[in-house]
């Protein structure tokens, strides 16, 4: 059903192939719709020239500014010897500041004839640097002649919109092309249902796709942004709407656990009560588990609060009901933790059908790529058997081989690791939809969760058990005080000496070949900390073990490593045989060793920040206080030395991943767009929107359970088509 020609139509029909093509190759943009949806990325006023004064180094600029002089110089060179190379030479202000552009060669007379002083133009080109100053070279321009007839008509906004642009397809000829297939709008079809548009004082699509490219106001921009965003966070709530209604139609087993059964036995065992965060959570998932549709639940939960325990509690509570619990682990050294973490806990409750078991125990079982073949099998069995109540495992879990005798809930932890499709591989081994709880120990801020897991039912646990010291966290300019870091060392050497342990972070393992390519792209001058590559295990090791940490046992571990080895290591560190583990972000998530007290993260502005709160989690996880060095070389200035004095300075995750968002944008919330792909939030920030997002959610639950098939909404089903091409589809289905 053909609903919206239109918009529907190829933009190689309207503004011809190579056009077309540049669009399609470079921005994304195919349909007369998507080139009506791709937004100025600012506006510039008539009056008004873009400030000179901060244009930044090596990116695409559009800048509309006065020629102030222009200078022909003839040179000798290679390829014209006879001195008669030709050098353009043109500098152009807007009261802010002056940019020089150059044309050379051949290129030179069309400017020379054109760029005369005092003439207006749009300019637009990559800034770089040369003889110390900033220079746009061969930039492509467009003449503002305000006599002229199409210039008045094309121009006779007093705003001037600028466009994503890139190297190949400049701002204004994106603004030419948007003129062209602008009365489309007209045949837009409204997503928002009309009483929800009036009774917000919305203005409809073909008004808002009007005023966002041919604002005549600051008004009209405000209008059309605030209608926009509401499409956008309207749109994915009503896609995450049905996605929850479909899901609470799904048959599920209800598993509720036995009044006297493995989950009494375990709490009884436990030295320790719940915090009142955990009990709170715990009562959240037990009452999923006990419906007869499948949970679908988040549990965020700082580093350290205590998910796991509260993840076994379900697990138990699973096995209880005669179902099989099955924890997925994004690394090898991460389920084999959990494993030995969750026997430990479990005792004789873990020793199911074997000899010094308690009656009512169940068997845990361990499953990853590496075990040898008699253990696979040995494990396979016990979970075909249905011997096996709970399985701790990596991918390996999801492979054909492995058959559940009767699945009844999946565990997944750390979430942002993992595929969705190998959720949904996992998922798909019940003999009816399991529940499923996904872990995380990023903290995710409110509107984020709505958004990108706005299919989950979200549960926080924002407390710390007691008995968790306090980490101090501190920055080490290596560069600016060279001091500091000697001083970093003796403070392990001290912790060592006090009977603790200390961890080394380093970005790299040290056995790769550099990338040659890296090491001769330019740097701008502040980059002076980026030119070297990131200090890298081996070699830190072995510097620290000759230097400074000399006599004390310095250990590595990194990914690369056999499977064995890497455990060994671990237990090696785990038991206190080891005083100096120095490694890569194989140890960010669920590695707890209590002893450990000291972490040193070198280059740590090669690390995202909420990698350096995940990171820091491991220390301070006993009754020692911890401390976290972030050793950097790059100046005081510079952002990144922003972004580690921000971690530095709380222990707020959740504040953190604010900071972290704010940095970074929020890239596709639909999760699988790979990067380059372009965002499918244009106008909403995740972040700054939280209204606009919770009124959202509210408004498309209530759109959804009137009319879950939306065929009351011929115009909101086609938006919605539009957000889930194939691939968003099949990611929201099996998220």
């Amino acid at each position: 059903m053909d609903l919206v020609p239109a918009l529907q139509e190829p933009l190689k029909k309207v503004l011809g192939p190579a056009t077309a093509k540049v669009m399609a190759e470079h921005l994304g943009l195919h349909t007369v719709g998507d080139l009506l949806h791709h937004y100025p990325r600012r506006y510039e006023e008539r009056g008004q020239l873009t400030h000179l004064a901060d244009l930044p180094m090596d990116e695409h600029v559009t800048v509309v500014a006065q020629v102030a002089d222009a200078r022909l110089h003839t040179f000798a060179s290679s390829k014209a010897p006879r001195g008669k190379g030709q050098r353009l030479e043109v500098t152009i202000t807007d009261g802010s500041g002056r940019l020089q552009l150059v044309f050379f060669g051949n290129g030179v007379h069309k400017p020379h004839k054109e760029l005369l002083p005092g003439t207006r133009a749009m300019f637009a080109g990559k800034v770089s640097l040369f003889n110390r100053r900033l220079q746009l070279a061969h930039p492509a321009y467009e003449l503002l002649r305000a006599d002229t007839e199409e210039a008045v008509e094309t121009w006779a906004g007093a705003l001037i919109p600028l466009y994503p642009a890139t190297a190949k397809l400049e701002s204004w000829k994106i603004g030419k092309a948007v003129q062209t297939v602008l009365p489309s709008a007209q045949e837009a079809l409204d997503p928002l249902p009309g009483s929800l548009r009036e009774g917000r004082g919305l203005v409809s699509l073909p008004e808002a796709l009007l005023k966002i490219h041919r604002p005549h106001t600051k008004a009209d921009i405000a209008d059309a942004r605030a209608r926009l965003k509401w499409d956008e966070a309207f749109v994915l709530q009503v896609a995450l709407a049905r996605r929850r209604h479909a899901d609470a139609q799904l048959p599920a087993v209800p598993r509720k656990p036995a009044p006297d059964g493995l989950l009494a036995a375990f709490d009884d065992r436990l030295p320790f009560t719940l915090t009142d965060g955990q009990q709170k959570v715990s009562k959240e998932i037990f009452d999923d588990l006990a419906t007869d549709h499948p949970m679908h639940r988040l549990l965020q939960g700082e580093v350290g609060s205590g998910k796991t325990l509260v993840a076994l509690r379900a697990m138990l509570a699973v096995v209880d009901a005669g179902g099989q619990a099955a924890m997925l682990a994004p690394t090898e050294v991460l389920a084999q933790q959990h494993h030995r973490s969750i026997t430990e806990m479990m005792g004789e409750l873990a020793e199911g059908g074997m000899l010094g078991g308690a009656e009512r125990a169940t068997k845990v079982v361990l499953l990853t790529g590496s075990m040898g073949t008699a253990a696979r099998r040995k494990a396979l069995l016990d979970l075909v058997t249905g011997e096996a109540g709970i399985v701790i495992g990596t991918h390996a879990l999801i492979e054909d081989k492995v058959q559940f005798h009767d699945l009844g809930l999946v565990v997944v932890d750390e979430q942002h690791r993992f595929g969705v499709e190998q959720r949904d591989a996992l998922r798909g081994k019940g003999k009816q939809p399991p529940h499923l709880l996904v872990m995380t120990a990023t903290p995710i801020p409110r509107t984020v969760a709505m958004t990108v897991f706005g299919d989950l039912e979200t549960s926080v646990l924002d407390q710390l058990p007691a008995g968790r010291s306090p980490i101090a966290s501190h920055v080490v300019p290596a560069a600016e005080k060279p001091h500091f870091l000697a001083r970093a060392w003796e403070r392990v050497r001290e912790e060592v000496g006090n009977g603790h342990q200390a961890y080394v972070v380093c970005p790299r393992i040290g056995d790769e070949a550099d990338d040659p390519k890296a090491a001769k792209k330019k740097q701008s001058p502040e980059d002076e900390a980026e030119k070297r590559p990131p200090l890298a295990v081996l070699d830190v090791a072995a510097q620290l073990s000759r230097g400074p940490l000399q006599g004390l046992r310095v250990e590595v571990l990194h990914g690369r490593m056999p499977p064995d080895d890497k455990d060994a290591v671990m237990r090696r560190f785990a038991a206190g045989d080891t005083d100096v583990l120095v490694a890569t972000t194989v140890i960010e998530v669920g590695v707890n060793v209590p002893n450990a007290t000291a972490m040193v993260i070198m280059d740590a502005d090669r690390f995202g920040v909420s990698q350096l709160h995940q990171l820091r989690g491991r220390v301070g996880r006993g009754s020692a206080a911890g401390l976290c060095l972030l050793v950097s070389e790059m100046p005081e200035a510079s952002a990144a030395r922003q972004r580690l004095n921000a971690v530095a300075s709380t222990l707020d995750g959740f504040e953190l991943s604010r900071i972290d968002l704010e940095q970074r944008r929020e890239g596709d919330v639909l999760g699988q767009a790979q990067s380059g792909a372009r965002s499918s939030l244009r106008v909403l920030a995740v972040i700054e929107d939280e209204e606009v997002i919770a009124e959202a959610r509210e408004e498309a639950a209530a759109v959804v359970a009137a009319d879950p098939e939306l065929e009351h909404l011929p115009g909101l089903r086609t938006a919605l088509d539009a957000l889930l091409d194939e691939e968003r589809e099949q990611y929201l289905d099996k998220g």
